[in-house]
């Protein structure tokens, strides 16, 4: 029986202290970093955020404090998240492997793709990354978790991918790692000055 993103699901996972990986402090850190070196790297502020496997769409209240005029879009798989929160969060039912075939109004300044990579099968992850670039006017923050690390929480399904797996996986889609979870284009990451670049 394959994973059900329901209610339940989000009430354990996302809401319940007893198993919840993120509180609200710990999303708004991880918002305001992607936010900085987004606004940083474009030298202005960011206009539109693409939030792929976006849940309920917790970066967007966050975001529309801090960027009022901000266009945010969600993508989410979870039926329950669309019904409880499309409407009033502007997300729109899909996921990584289908973004091709979404009429998203791209390029985005700042595209998210936030604890979902380890869930997503190898095939789909390709697949999405490709469609993520071409969506990034700026850069993209990416975060996935290896079989390097010791993960807690929701293990069902996750995959077992090695950081050279993600590596791979990162650079065959044109991402440049340039810091936590951050990855730029070859040609934004051309434009940095060499001590903001990856060691080679």
């Amino acid at each position: 029986m394959s994973k059900v993103y329901d209610k339940a699901y989000f009430d354990r996972w996302y809401h319940d202290p007893k198993h919840r990986q993120w509180a609200h402090a710990d999303v708004a850190r991880k918002v305001l970093m992607a936010l900085a070196v987004a606004e940083f790297l474009l030298d202005r502020p960011v206009r539109s955020v693409l939030d792929v496997g976006c849940g309920e769409g917790t970066w967007q209240p966050i975001l529309a404090h801090l960027r009022p005029k901000l266009q945010y879009t969600g993508v989410e798989s979870s039926e329950y998240a669309i019904g409880r929160f499309g409407r009033s969060r502007h997300l729109l039912r899909g996921s990584l492997g289908t973004l091709g075939n979404m009429d998203l109004r791209g390029p985005f300044d700042l595209v998210v793709c936030c604890d979902m990579l380890h869930y997503v099968p190898t095939k789909e992850v390709r697949t999405g990354l490709a469609q993520l670039f071409m969506l990034a006017r700026g850069p993209a923050y990416l975060e996935a978790y290896t079989s390097a690390d010791d993960v807690s929480g929701d293990h069902v399904e996750f995959q077992k991918r090695s950081p050279a797996d993600y590596r791979r996986l990162f650079r065959a889609a044109g991402f440049v790692h340039v810091g936590p979870h951050c990855y730029l284009s070859a040609t934004m990451a051309a434009d940095l000055v060499e001590l903001e670049k990856p060691a080679r």
